[in-house]
């Protein structure tokens, strides 16, 4: 997977989830103390727009039902089977890159 340069690292506030829009995907990149995770930006339940949800510690909720899942492992603590795809934070430089499919 190619390393993707997607914002500077100030864009990124801890505590926050921010989207990115890459293409036709989306993703949400969730700051927990200072570090990056990415995941997909699509919930799997009914396709609700997660980076628009809330971030709870780990937890990134999705707004439409409130399905809650682990940024950074992708997992959902009620559903095995639900979970999200994770993609590789890089930090260099002030930059931010995402190794992205």
């Amino acid at each position: 997977m190619p390393l993707m340069k997607v914002k500077p690292l100030a864009e990124f506030a801890p505590g926050e989830v921010t989207e990115l829009e890459i293409g036709e995907a989306l993703y949400a990149v969730c700051n927990i103390d200072g570090k990056l995770h990415c995941v997909s930006g699509t919930c799997p339940h009914a396709g609700g727009p997660l980076a628009q949800g809330s971030l709870h510690g780990n937890y990134l909720v999705c707004p439409w039902h409130g399905f809650e899942f682990d940024c950074r492992t992708g997992l959902n603590d009620d559903d095995e089977d639900m979970k999200l795809e994770t993609y590789p934070v890089v930090v260099q430089d002030a930059d931010v890159f995402v190794d992205l499919p």
